[in-house]
Protein backbone atom coordinates (compact mmCIF):
# COMPACT_ATOMS: atom_id res chain seq x y z
CA UNK A 1 0.00 0.00 0.00
CA UNK A 2 1.26 3.66 -0.74
CA UNK A 3 2.02 5.38 1.74
CA UNK A 4 1.32 9.51 1.92
CA UNK A 5 4.46 11.74 1.83
CA UNK A 6 3.91 13.93 4.64
CA UNK A 7 7.35 15.61 4.02
CA UNK A 8 7.54 18.56 7.06
CA UNK A 9 8.83 20.79 4.43
CA UNK A 10 6.58 20.00 1.58
CA UNK A 11 2.99 22.69 1.56
CA UNK A 12 0.38 21.57 -0.45
CA UNK A 13 0.21 24.37 -3.61
CA UNK A 14 3.47 25.86 -3.18
CA UNK A 15 6.52 24.91 -5.30
CA UNK A 16 10.15 24.87 -4.20
CA UNK A 17 10.27 28.24 -5.85
CA UNK A 18 7.15 29.31 -4.20
CA UNK A 19 5.19 29.36 -7.71
CA UNK A 20 1.66 28.52 -6.71
CA UNK A 21 0.47 25.20 -8.20
CA UNK A 22 -2.98 23.71 -7.76
CA UNK A 23 -3.15 20.87 -4.90
CA UNK A 24 -4.10 16.99 -6.17
CA UNK A 25 -7.79 16.86 -5.84
CA UNK A 26 -8.86 13.25 -4.48
CA UNK A 27 -10.92 11.03 -6.22
CA UNK A 28 -13.24 8.24 -5.85
CA UNK A 29 -10.98 6.16 -4.37
CA UNK A 30 -10.26 8.99 -1.28
CA UNK A 31 -13.81 9.39 -1.10
CA UNK A 32 -14.30 6.29 -0.15
CA UNK A 33 -11.09 6.21 2.40
CA UNK A 34 -13.40 8.98 4.27
CA UNK A 35 -16.80 6.70 4.13
CA UNK A 36 -14.47 4.25 6.12
CA UNK A 37 -12.43 6.57 8.38
CA UNK A 38 -16.31 7.98 9.87
CA UNK A 39 -17.24 4.44 11.15
CA UNK A 40 -14.83 4.72 14.04
CA UNK A 41 -15.84 8.29 14.94
CA UNK A 42 -19.69 7.72 15.00
CA UNK A 43 -18.91 4.94 17.35
CA UNK A 44 -16.62 6.74 19.32
CA UNK A 45 -18.73 9.61 20.05
CA UNK A 46 -21.59 7.32 20.65
CA UNK A 47 -19.97 5.45 23.22
CA UNK A 48 -19.69 8.79 25.24
CA UNK A 49 -23.56 8.71 25.97
CA UNK A 50 -24.90 5.52 24.83
CA UNK A 51 -24.28 4.33 28.51
CA UNK A 52 -26.16 6.81 30.44
CA UNK A 53 -29.48 4.88 29.31
CA UNK A 54 -28.47 1.59 30.45
CA UNK A 55 -27.20 2.69 33.55
CA UNK A 56 -30.93 1.89 35.64
CA UNK A 57 -30.31 -1.92 34.09
CA UNK A 58 -26.41 -2.33 34.71
CA UNK A 59 -27.54 -0.99 38.44
CA UNK A 60 -29.85 -3.22 39.36
CA UNK A 61 -28.08 -6.35 36.97
CA UNK A 62 -24.68 -5.90 39.42
CA UNK A 63 -26.26 -4.22 42.55
CA UNK A 64 -23.61 -2.10 42.85
CA UNK A 65 -22.67 1.69 44.37
CA UNK A 66 -23.66 4.32 43.23
CA UNK A 67 -19.53 5.08 43.17
CA UNK A 68 -19.21 2.24 40.97
CA UNK A 69 -21.59 3.12 38.92
CA UNK A 70 -20.03 6.91 38.51
CA UNK A 71 -16.51 5.33 37.59
CA UNK A 72 -17.51 2.92 34.88
CA UNK A 73 -19.44 6.34 33.63
CA UNK A 74 -16.41 8.57 33.91
CA UNK A 75 -13.43 6.09 32.92
CA UNK A 76 -14.13 6.00 29.32
CA UNK A 77 -13.92 9.62 28.56
CA UNK A 78 -11.05 10.33 31.65
CA UNK A 79 -8.71 7.87 29.81
CA UNK A 80 -9.92 8.79 26.45
CA UNK A 81 -9.03 12.55 27.13
CA UNK A 82 -5.72 11.61 28.64
CA UNK A 83 -4.18 9.84 26.12
CA UNK A 84 -5.23 11.37 22.67
CA UNK A 85 -2.20 13.48 22.67
CA UNK A 86 0.13 10.73 22.82
CA UNK A 87 -1.43 7.93 20.73
CA UNK A 88 -1.48 11.47 18.35
CA UNK A 89 2.13 11.41 18.39
CA UNK A 90 2.62 8.04 18.36
CA UNK A 91 0.08 7.65 14.98
CA UNK A 92 2.96 10.58 13.89
CA UNK A 93 5.38 8.60 14.13
CA UNK A 94 4.75 4.63 13.91
CA UNK A 95 2.37 5.29 11.12
CA UNK A 96 -1.69 6.83 11.64
CA UNK A 97 -3.05 3.94 9.61
CA UNK A 98 -1.43 1.19 11.25
CA UNK A 99 -2.21 3.13 14.84
CA UNK A 100 -6.14 2.95 13.68
CA UNK A 101 -5.86 -0.42 12.79
CA UNK A 102 -4.92 -1.31 15.94
CA UNK A 103 -7.40 0.80 18.09
CA UNK A 104 -10.50 -1.03 16.42
CA UNK A 105 -9.23 -4.30 16.67
CA UNK A 106 -9.09 -3.38 20.60
CA UNK A 107 -11.58 -0.89 20.71
CA UNK A 108 -13.70 -4.16 19.53
CA UNK A 109 -12.32 -6.87 22.08
CA UNK A 110 -12.94 -4.46 25.06
CA UNK A 111 -16.79 -3.98 23.48
CA UNK A 112 -17.16 -7.70 23.43
CA UNK A 113 -16.07 -7.68 27.16
CA UNK A 114 -18.19 -4.81 28.25
CA UNK A 115 -20.89 -6.80 27.09
CA UNK A 116 -20.74 -9.73 28.52
CA UNK A 117 -18.93 -8.46 31.57
CA UNK A 118 -19.57 -10.68 34.93
CA UNK A 119 -19.11 -8.42 37.55
CA UNK A 120 -18.88 -4.56 37.57
CA UNK A 121 -15.22 -4.31 38.56
CA UNK A 122 -14.76 -6.18 35.03
CA UNK A 123 -17.14 -3.74 33.35
CA UNK A 124 -15.26 -0.52 34.69
CA UNK A 125 -11.78 -2.76 33.10
CA UNK A 126 -13.23 -2.95 29.77
CA UNK A 127 -14.45 0.59 29.99
CA UNK A 128 -10.76 1.56 30.77
CA UNK A 129 -9.60 -0.30 27.83
CA UNK A 130 -12.46 0.98 25.11
CA UNK A 131 -10.80 4.34 26.24
CA UNK A 132 -7.31 3.79 25.79
CA UNK A 133 -8.50 2.35 22.06
CA UNK A 134 -10.50 4.91 21.31
CA UNK A 135 -7.62 7.34 21.96
CA UNK A 136 -5.79 5.44 18.78
CA UNK A 137 -8.96 5.76 16.67
CA UNK A 138 -10.09 9.73 17.00
CA UNK A 139 -6.57 11.50 16.15
CA UNK A 140 -5.56 9.42 13.47
CA UNK A 141 -8.97 9.68 11.49
CA UNK A 142 -8.72 13.19 11.60
CA UNK A 143 -4.59 13.32 11.19
CA UNK A 144 -5.75 11.03 7.64
CA UNK A 145 -7.93 13.32 6.56
CA UNK A 146 -5.47 15.98 6.22
CA UNK A 147 -2.87 14.02 4.35
CA UNK A 148 -5.59 12.17 2.01
CA UNK A 149 -7.03 15.24 1.18
CA UNK A 150 -4.58 18.26 -0.19
CA UNK A 151 -6.98 20.65 -2.03
CA UNK A 152 -8.46 23.06 0.91
CA UNK A 153 -11.71 22.76 -0.53
CA UNK A 154 -11.78 19.26 -0.74
CA UNK A 155 -10.20 19.12 3.30
CA UNK A 156 -13.06 21.59 4.35
CA UNK A 157 -16.10 19.18 2.92
CA UNK A 158 -13.88 16.15 4.25
CA UNK A 159 -13.66 18.04 7.56
CA UNK A 160 -17.09 18.72 7.68
CA UNK A 161 -18.23 15.17 7.44
CA UNK A 162 -16.27 13.92 10.15
CA UNK A 163 -17.35 17.22 12.71
CA UNK A 164 -21.00 16.04 11.80
CA UNK A 165 -19.84 12.84 12.56
CA UNK A 166 -18.96 13.76 16.08
CA UNK A 167 -21.24 15.85 16.40
CA UNK A 168 -23.96 13.36 14.92
CA UNK A 169 -22.53 10.51 17.16
CA UNK A 170 -23.19 12.38 20.71
CA UNK A 171 -26.74 13.02 19.71
CA UNK A 172 -27.36 9.53 18.41
CA UNK A 173 -26.46 7.84 21.49
CA UNK A 174 -29.38 8.50 23.46
CA UNK A 175 -31.42 7.40 20.58
CA UNK A 176 -29.80 4.03 19.97
CA UNK A 177 -29.26 3.50 23.59
CA UNK A 178 -33.61 4.42 23.87
CA UNK A 179 -34.03 1.74 20.84
CA UNK A 180 -31.70 -1.27 21.87
CA UNK A 181 -32.92 -1.24 25.65
CA UNK A 182 -36.44 -1.95 24.82
CA UNK A 183 -35.61 -4.45 22.60
CA UNK A 184 -32.35 -6.34 24.14
CA UNK A 185 -30.10 -6.45 27.66
CA UNK A 186 -27.74 -3.68 28.77
CA UNK A 187 -25.05 -5.15 26.45
CA UNK A 188 -26.23 -4.42 23.52
CA UNK A 189 -25.22 -1.28 23.60
CA UNK A 190 -21.94 -2.24 24.02
CA UNK A 191 -22.18 -4.71 20.46
CA UNK A 192 -23.09 -2.20 18.62
CA UNK A 193 -19.66 -1.47 17.61
CA UNK A 194 -18.69 -4.85 16.67
CA UNK A 195 -19.78 -5.54 12.92
CA UNK A 196 -18.76 -1.77 12.28
CA UNK A 197 -15.26 -2.06 13.59
CA UNK A 198 -15.22 -5.86 11.65
CA UNK A 199 -16.16 -4.10 8.37
CA UNK A 200 -13.80 -0.75 9.27
CA UNK A 201 -10.43 -3.58 9.70
CA UNK A 202 -11.89 -5.39 6.39
CA UNK A 203 -12.07 -1.61 4.25
CA UNK A 204 -8.86 0.03 5.45
CA UNK A 205 -5.96 -1.58 4.40
CA UNK A 206 -7.55 -1.58 0.72
CA UNK A 207 -8.85 2.12 0.50
CA UNK A 208 -6.81 4.55 3.33
CA UNK A 209 -2.94 4.94 2.26
CA UNK A 210 -0.41 5.05 5.34
CA UNK A 211 1.13 8.04 6.49
CA UNK A 212 3.58 8.87 8.90
CA UNK A 213 6.39 11.82 10.45
CA UNK A 214 9.15 10.98 8.05
CA UNK A 215 11.54 12.29 10.07
CA UNK A 216 10.01 11.81 14.02
CA UNK A 217 11.45 12.84 17.19
CA UNK A 218 12.96 9.93 19.79
CA UNK A 219 10.30 8.32 21.84
CA UNK A 220 10.14 10.43 25.05
CA UNK A 221 8.90 8.35 28.00
CA UNK A 222 8.89 11.65 29.97
CA UNK A 223 7.29 13.16 28.03
CA UNK A 224 4.26 10.83 28.03
CA UNK A 225 3.90 10.39 31.66
CA UNK A 226 3.59 14.43 31.90
CA UNK A 227 1.08 14.39 29.27
CA UNK A 228 -1.25 11.88 30.72
CA UNK A 229 -0.27 13.17 34.57
CA UNK A 230 -1.77 16.58 33.07
CA UNK A 231 -4.77 15.50 31.33
CA UNK A 232 -6.39 12.61 33.71
CA UNK A 233 -6.36 14.56 36.82
CA UNK A 234 -7.78 17.76 35.50
CA UNK A 235 -10.40 15.77 34.02
CA UNK A 236 -10.79 13.79 37.11
CA UNK A 237 -11.23 16.80 39.50
CA UNK A 238 -13.94 18.61 36.69
CA UNK A 239 -15.45 15.70 37.16
CA UNK A 240 -15.45 15.31 40.82
CA UNK A 241 -16.84 18.90 41.26
CA UNK A 242 -19.51 18.65 38.48
CA UNK A 243 -21.21 15.38 40.92
CA UNK A 244 -20.72 17.45 43.98
CA UNK A 245 -17.23 15.51 45.11
CA UNK A 246 -14.87 16.72 47.75
CA UNK A 247 -13.61 20.55 46.80
CA UNK A 248 -10.30 19.45 48.11
CA UNK A 249 -10.32 16.48 45.93
CA UNK A 250 -10.62 18.70 42.27
CA UNK A 251 -8.42 21.22 44.06
CA UNK A 252 -5.57 18.46 44.47
CA UNK A 253 -6.62 17.12 41.10
CA UNK A 254 -6.21 20.40 39.45
CA UNK A 255 -2.60 21.46 41.11
CA UNK A 256 -1.23 17.78 40.31
CA UNK A 257 -2.50 18.34 36.86
CA UNK A 258 -1.41 21.70 36.24
CA UNK A 259 2.01 21.08 38.01
CA UNK A 260 2.82 18.69 35.22
CA UNK A 261 1.67 20.61 32.39
CA UNK A 262 3.86 23.42 33.63
CA UNK A 263 6.65 20.79 33.37
CA UNK A 264 5.03 19.16 30.16
CA UNK A 265 5.82 22.32 27.93
CA UNK A 266 8.69 23.52 29.59
CA UNK A 267 10.37 19.79 28.53
CA UNK A 268 8.77 20.66 25.17
CA UNK A 269 10.25 24.12 24.46
CA UNK A 270 13.50 22.58 25.40
CA UNK A 271 14.07 19.85 23.24
CA UNK A 272 14.68 19.62 19.90
CA UNK A 273 12.45 17.29 18.71
CA UNK A 274 9.50 17.79 21.11
CA UNK A 275 6.51 14.87 21.35
CA UNK A 276 4.43 18.25 21.04
CA UNK A 277 5.39 21.22 19.66
CA UNK A 278 3.50 23.90 21.89
CA UNK A 279 4.60 26.94 19.95
CA UNK A 280 1.71 25.97 17.74
CA UNK A 281 -0.08 27.83 20.59
CA UNK A 282 1.57 30.73 19.93
CA UNK A 283 -0.68 30.78 16.36
CA UNK A 284 -3.11 32.79 17.13
CA UNK A 285 -5.40 30.97 14.47
CA UNK A 286 -4.74 27.84 15.87
CA UNK A 287 -5.22 28.93 19.28
CA UNK A 288 -8.30 30.27 18.71
CA UNK A 289 -9.70 27.31 16.56
CA UNK A 290 -8.60 25.15 19.85
CA UNK A 291 -11.22 27.27 22.09
CA UNK A 292 -13.90 27.39 19.33
CA UNK A 293 -13.92 23.78 19.51
CA UNK A 294 -13.87 23.26 22.91
CA UNK A 295 -16.79 25.83 23.45
CA UNK A 296 -18.94 24.65 20.65
CA UNK A 297 -18.92 21.03 22.45
CA UNK A 298 -19.37 23.12 25.65
CA UNK A 299 -22.57 24.07 24.50
CA UNK A 300 -23.85 21.16 22.59
CA UNK A 301 -23.39 18.83 25.60
CA UNK A 302 -24.49 21.69 28.03
CA UNK A 303 -27.70 21.27 26.16
CA UNK A 304 -28.18 17.55 25.33
CA UNK A 305 -27.43 17.11 29.64
CA UNK A 306 -30.76 19.13 30.62
CA UNK A 307 -32.87 18.40 27.47
CA UNK A 308 -32.80 15.12 27.99
CA UNK A 309 -34.00 14.84 31.57
CA UNK A 310 -36.44 17.94 30.46
CA UNK A 311 -37.87 15.74 28.00
CA UNK A 312 -37.91 12.69 29.65
CA UNK A 313 -39.02 13.69 33.31
CA UNK A 314 -40.83 17.07 32.97
CA UNK A 315 -42.40 16.22 29.78
CA UNK A 316 -42.87 11.90 30.56
CA UNK A 317 -41.26 11.16 27.06
CA UNK A 318 -39.80 7.77 26.46
CA UNK A 319 -35.91 7.26 25.84
CA UNK A 320 -36.92 6.75 22.02
CA UNK A 321 -39.47 9.45 22.14
CA UNK A 322 -36.79 11.92 23.55
CA UNK A 323 -34.50 11.12 20.69
CA UNK A 324 -36.67 11.65 18.19
CA UNK A 325 -37.01 15.07 19.22
CA UNK A 326 -33.04 15.72 18.82
CA UNK A 327 -33.35 14.83 15.03
CA UNK A 328 -34.07 17.26 13.18
CA UNK A 329 -31.49 19.37 15.12
CA UNK A 330 -28.75 16.91 14.50
CA UNK A 331 -29.86 16.73 10.50
CA UNK A 332 -29.08 20.30 10.96
CA UNK A 333 -25.82 19.83 12.26
CA UNK A 334 -24.86 17.85 9.40
CA UNK A 335 -25.93 19.90 6.93
CA UNK A 336 -24.58 23.09 8.64
CA UNK A 337 -21.45 21.42 9.15
CA UNK A 338 -21.34 20.90 4.88
CA UNK A 339 -23.22 23.97 3.64
CA UNK A 340 -20.68 26.25 5.20
CA UNK A 341 -17.97 25.09 2.72
CA UNK A 342 -19.05 26.75 -0.15
CA UNK A 343 -19.97 29.84 1.75
CA UNK A 344 -15.78 30.00 3.17
CA UNK A 345 -14.72 30.48 0.37
CA UNK A 346 -16.52 34.09 0.19
CA UNK A 347 -16.35 35.41 3.25
CA UNK A 348 -13.82 35.35 5.73
CA UNK A 349 -13.25 32.29 8.17
CA UNK A 350 -13.57 34.15 11.32
CA UNK A 351 -17.00 35.95 10.09
CA UNK A 352 -18.66 32.54 9.67
CA UNK A 353 -17.55 31.06 12.76
CA UNK A 354 -18.16 34.07 15.01
CA UNK A 355 -21.55 34.10 13.53
CA UNK A 356 -22.40 30.22 13.75
CA UNK A 357 -21.58 31.16 17.60
CA UNK A 358 -24.29 33.99 17.65
CA UNK A 359 -26.66 31.01 16.71
CA UNK A 360 -25.62 28.71 19.44
CA UNK A 361 -25.61 32.17 21.90
CA UNK A 362 -30.00 32.63 20.73
CA UNK A 363 -30.62 28.89 21.07
CA UNK A 364 -29.94 29.51 25.10
CA UNK A 365 -31.09 32.72 25.22
CA UNK A 366 -34.54 31.73 24.03
CA UNK A 367 -34.33 28.90 26.20
CA UNK A 368 -33.35 31.45 29.29
CA UNK A 369 -36.45 33.78 28.75
CA UNK A 370 -38.82 30.84 29.38
CA UNK A 371 -39.79 29.73 33.08
CA UNK A 372 -41.38 26.28 32.26
CA UNK A 373 -38.14 24.45 30.34
CA UNK A 374 -40.33 24.52 26.92
CA UNK A 375 -42.32 22.35 25.13
CA UNK A 376 -40.98 19.23 22.58
CA UNK A 377 -41.53 21.61 19.69
CA UNK A 378 -40.13 24.79 21.66
CA UNK A 379 -36.73 22.61 22.46
CA UNK A 380 -36.39 20.67 19.06
CA UNK A 381 -36.52 24.10 17.79
CA UNK A 382 -33.95 25.22 19.97
CA UNK A 383 -32.06 22.43 19.23
CA UNK A 384 -32.03 23.09 15.82
CA UNK A 385 -30.63 26.69 15.51
CA UNK A 386 -27.85 25.55 17.95
CA UNK A 387 -27.05 22.53 16.06
CA UNK A 388 -26.92 25.34 13.21
CA UNK A 389 -23.85 26.98 14.80
CA UNK A 390 -21.85 23.79 16.32
CA UNK A 391 -22.05 22.54 13.02
CA UNK A 392 -20.42 25.44 10.47
CA UNK A 393 -18.40 26.20 13.50
CA UNK A 394 -16.70 22.93 13.87
CA UNK A 395 -15.92 22.47 10.42
CA UNK A 396 -14.15 25.88 9.88
CA UNK A 397 -11.93 25.60 13.25
CA UNK A 398 -10.80 22.17 12.48
CA UNK A 399 -9.71 22.86 8.66
CA UNK A 400 -7.55 25.59 10.43
CA UNK A 401 -6.97 23.86 13.18
CA UNK A 402 -4.99 21.71 10.42
CA UNK A 403 -4.11 24.16 8.06
CA UNK A 404 -1.74 25.95 10.48
CA UNK A 405 0.51 22.88 10.79
CA UNK A 406 3.03 20.54 8.64
CA UNK A 407 0.88 17.50 7.43
CA UNK A 408 4.00 15.47 9.17
CA UNK A 409 2.45 16.77 12.33
CA UNK A 410 -1.26 16.45 11.95
CA UNK A 411 -1.40 13.17 13.89
CA UNK A 412 -0.27 15.90 17.08
CA UNK A 413 -2.44 18.72 15.91
CA UNK A 414 -5.75 15.86 15.29
CA UNK A 415 -4.87 15.04 19.45
CA UNK A 416 -5.14 18.66 20.27
CA UNK A 417 -8.58 19.73 18.67
CA UNK A 418 -9.78 16.16 20.29
CA UNK A 419 -8.78 16.93 23.25
CA UNK A 420 -10.40 20.17 23.17
CA UNK A 421 -13.82 18.08 21.96
CA UNK A 422 -13.66 15.82 25.42
CA UNK A 423 -12.48 19.04 27.68
CA UNK A 424 -15.37 20.72 26.13
CA UNK A 425 -18.05 17.61 26.82
CA UNK A 426 -16.48 17.56 30.24
CA UNK A 427 -16.78 20.99 31.35
CA UNK A 428 -20.30 21.17 28.94
CA UNK A 429 -21.75 18.71 32.25
CA UNK A 430 -19.61 20.14 34.59
CA UNK A 431 -19.65 23.67 34.95
CA UNK A 432 -23.63 23.61 33.63
CA UNK A 433 -24.30 20.53 35.17
CA UNK A 434 -23.26 21.75 38.90
CA UNK A 435 -24.79 25.00 37.97
CA UNK A 436 -28.03 23.52 37.31
CA UNK A 437 -27.68 21.07 40.32
CA UNK A 438 -27.12 23.97 43.31
CA UNK A 439 -30.54 25.90 41.35
CA UNK A 440 -32.63 23.00 41.73
CA UNK A 441 -31.74 22.45 45.36
CA UNK A 442 -31.75 25.84 46.38
CA UNK A 443 -35.61 26.10 44.85
CA UNK A 444 -36.81 22.63 45.63
CA UNK A 445 -39.79 22.39 48.79
CA UNK A 446 -40.11 19.23 50.15
CA UNK A 447 -43.46 18.12 51.03
CA UNK A 448 -43.87 16.89 54.63
CA UNK A 449 -43.73 13.01 56.20
CA UNK A 450 -40.96 11.98 53.76
CA UNK A 451 -37.86 9.78 55.46
CA UNK A 452 -34.75 10.55 55.43
CA UNK A 453 -33.07 8.57 52.47
CA UNK A 454 -36.30 9.88 49.96
CA UNK A 455 -35.33 13.63 51.13
CA UNK A 456 -31.48 12.78 49.91
CA UNK A 457 -32.83 11.03 46.92
CA UNK A 458 -35.21 14.15 46.24
CA UNK A 459 -32.34 16.87 46.58
CA UNK A 460 -29.70 14.53 44.34
CA UNK A 461 -31.60 14.90 40.82
CA UNK A 462 -34.84 15.41 39.53
CA UNK A 463 -35.00 11.81 38.55
CA UNK A 464 -34.98 10.64 42.54
CA UNK A 465 -37.36 13.31 43.10
CA UNK A 466 -39.48 11.54 40.40
CA UNK A 467 -39.20 8.04 41.80
CA UNK A 468 -39.80 9.70 45.22
CA UNK A 469 -43.09 10.80 43.62
CA UNK A 470 -43.87 7.43 42.60
CA UNK A 471 -43.79 6.27 46.00
CA UNK A 472 -46.46 9.02 47.56
CA UNK A 473 -49.72 9.48 47.61
CA UNK A 474 -51.32 11.34 45.32
CA UNK A 475 -51.36 14.60 46.93
CA UNK A 476 -47.77 14.49 48.02
CA UNK A 477 -46.66 13.27 44.90
CA UNK A 478 -48.37 16.06 43.04
CA UNK A 479 -46.50 18.52 45.36
CA UNK A 480 -43.18 17.08 45.33
CA UNK A 481 -43.56 16.55 41.09
CA UNK A 482 -44.74 20.14 40.59
CA UNK A 483 -41.89 21.43 42.81
CA UNK A 484 -38.95 19.42 41.57
CA UNK A 485 -40.13 20.58 37.73
CA UNK A 486 -39.94 23.77 38.81
CA UNK A 487 -36.94 23.82 40.70
CA UNK A 488 -35.58 22.44 37.41
CA UNK A 489 -36.63 24.94 35.18
CA UNK A 490 -35.64 27.48 37.32
CA UNK A 491 -32.10 26.09 36.95
CA UNK A 492 -32.81 25.85 33.34
CA UNK A 493 -33.09 29.19 32.86
CA UNK A 494 -29.80 30.37 34.48
CA UNK A 495 -28.05 28.10 33.09
CA UNK A 496 -29.05 28.54 29.52
CA UNK A 497 -28.75 32.08 30.15
CA UNK A 498 -24.84 31.72 31.18
CA UNK A 499 -24.85 30.11 28.73
CA UNK A 500 -25.70 32.05 26.20
CA UNK A 501 -23.24 34.88 27.28
CA UNK A 502 -20.46 32.32 27.03
CA UNK A 503 -21.07 31.87 23.70
CA UNK A 504 -21.37 35.56 22.53
CA UNK A 505 -18.15 35.77 24.46
CA UNK A 506 -16.69 32.77 21.91
CA UNK A 507 -18.20 34.69 18.93
CA UNK A 508 -16.24 37.76 20.09
CA UNK A 509 -12.99 35.19 20.48
CA UNK A 510 -13.12 33.96 17.53
CA UNK A 511 -14.05 37.08 15.50
CA UNK A 512 -10.48 38.35 16.74
CA UNK A 513 -8.66 35.49 17.08
CA UNK A 514 -9.36 33.78 13.59
CA UNK A 515 -9.01 37.33 11.96
CA UNK A 516 -6.66 36.68 8.71
CA UNK A 517 -6.83 33.05 9.34
CA UNK A 518 -7.55 32.60 5.42
CA UNK A 519 -3.68 33.49 4.41
CA UNK A 520 -2.78 31.19 7.47
CA UNK A 521 -0.08 28.33 6.18
CA UNK A 522 1.72 25.80 8.13
CA UNK A 523 4.29 26.96 10.54
CA UNK A 524 7.38 24.85 10.77
CA UNK A 525 8.07 22.15 13.61
CA UNK A 526 10.17 23.07 16.37
CA UNK A 527 14.03 21.77 15.22
CA UNK A 528 17.47 22.04 16.59
CA UNK A 529 19.78 24.23 14.72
Amino acid sequence: MTTVNTSATAVPGVTSNSTPVPAPLAGRREWFALAVLMLPVLLVSVDNTVLSFALPEISRYFETSGTMLLWIVDSYPLVLAGLLVVMGSLGDRFGRRRLLMIGAAGFALFSVAAAFAPTAAFLLASRVGLGVFGAMLMPSTLSLIRNIFADRNQRRIAIAVWAAGFSSGAALGPLLGGVLLENFWWGSVFLLAVPVLVLMLALTPILVPESKDPAPGRIDVVSIVLSIATMLPIVYGIKNLATDGPLLVSATAAFIGLASGIAFVTRQLHRPDPMLDVRLFTVRAFSGAVLVNLLALFSLVGFLFFVSQHLQLVLGLSPLDAGLILLPGLLVTIVAGLAVVPVVRHLPPHAVVSVSLLFSAVAYAMIALLDDGGSAGFLMLAFVILGLGVGASETISNDLILSTVPAAKAGAASAISETAYEVGSVLGTAVLGSILLATYQQNLVLPGGLTEAQVESSTETLGGAVEVASQLTPAGASLLRDSAFHAFDSGVTITSGIAALLMVGASVLAAWSLRGSAKTEPVAPARSA
